[in-house]
């Protein structure tokens, strides 16, 4: 496996990622960037894009979707509740939503996803390898909002909870949607908002 870390544009600068198999097709998780700069990565390596993992559905991290798609042919994964076709959540639908602790493999590739409702209603973090996808549910030292349309502290609390007790590495890399990376670890040991929620379990 290749892995790329691109940016989405000023003032968010949402993380997202694109992985390539060995047998030459791609993965693009939270399609945040612009659609050149994937084309590009994947023009460049003779790759195909196949998958595109939504970790939810707000405009920031789903930008490039909807043409991505298009131009590849390639299927989208996205939570039905966070595909409302609005300015918030542009997606109007998605080919696949996630299973609960269900696996999706691409070539050699394998993604665990579980529901982390809270930041959306949609949310979901990812687990590929020694990568762990967490969207806006998780950010170094922090968490994402609740204040926004979908969101919800009770649910966020709960899912915090889900989130300490997943059966992942500690020292497995955390990828959040926005800001520094971390580890599962580091995140179990220092992160405020996970302490509290276990306090308050």
């Amino acid at each position: 496996m290749q892995a790329f870390h691109l940016l989405g544009s000023a003032p968010f600068y949402t993380n997202s990622f694109l992985l390539l198999t060995k047998a030459g097709h791609a993965v693009i998780i939270d399609p945040a960037a612009g659609v050149q700069e994937y084309d590009k990565i994947l023009r460049d390596h003779g790759a195909v894009l196949t998958h595109i993992l939504c970790t939810h559905g707000h405009y920031d991290h789903v930008g490039s979707a909807g043409v991505l798609s298009r131009e590849w042919g390639a299927k989208i994964w996205c939570e039905a509740a966070d595909c409302a076709g609005t300015q918030l959540f542009p997606l109007k639908s998605a080919d696949f939503g996630y299973g609960e602790g269900t696996n999706l493999s691409v070539d050699e590739l394998t993604f665990t996803a579980w529901h982390t409702p809270g930041h959306t209603e949609g949310s979901v973090v990812l687990l590929c390898s020694e990568y762990l996808f967490v969207g806006d549910t998780v950010f170094q030292g922090s968490i994402g909002r609740t204040d926004l349309e979908g969101g919800s502290d009770r649910k966020m609390e709960a899912s915090l909870r889900k989130f300490a007790g997943l059966p992942i590495p500690k020292e497995t890399q955390l990828l959040p949607g926005h800001g520094d990376f971390s580890t599962y670890g580091e995140e179990l040991e220092t992160n405020y908002y996970i302490k509290a929620a276990l306090r308050n379990a």
